[in-house]
């Protein structure tokens, strides 16, 4: 059973930059893509970004140049850091987990297992 766990969450100026974490447990974490959504308020949750076990990457079009997904194999850990924030990022920020294909999936469906989630509000 794979648990993750999300931090880094936080409030920041328009411009600035967060660095979110997300620690997984319970199998072998480098076997699996990773990825990060977010929701904001009254709105659905959208893809962010995902990593496969070898590093390659996709990007919603929207943080592409801005955010930057990576993972840490030993630590068990994934990483997004988000440069160049903008209000219209503010959203509860997810990790999931895609157990079943190596395909860079974005959809929330193809997700087996979340994080509860970390708040990141950005400030004009």
């Amino acid at each position: 059973q794979v648990q993750l766990v999300e931090s880094g969450g936080g409030l920041v100026q328009a411009g600035g930059s967060l660095r979110l974490s997300c620690a997984a447990s319970g199998r072998t974490f480098s076997n699996y893509a990773l990825g990060w959504f977010r929701q904001a308020p009254g709105k659905e949750r959208e893809f962010v970004a995902v990593i496969g076990w070898n590093g390659i990457a996709r990007y919603a079009e929207s943080v592409k140049g801005r955010f930057t997904i990576s993972r840490d194999n030993a630590k068990n850990t994934v990483y997004l850091q988000m440069n160049s924030l903008k209000p219209e990022d503010t959203a509860v920020y997810y990790c999931a987990a895609d157990l079943t294909t190596v395909v860079l999936r974005t959809t929330v469906p193809a997700y087996d297992r979340w994080g509860q989630g970390t708040q990141v509000t950005v400030s004009s």
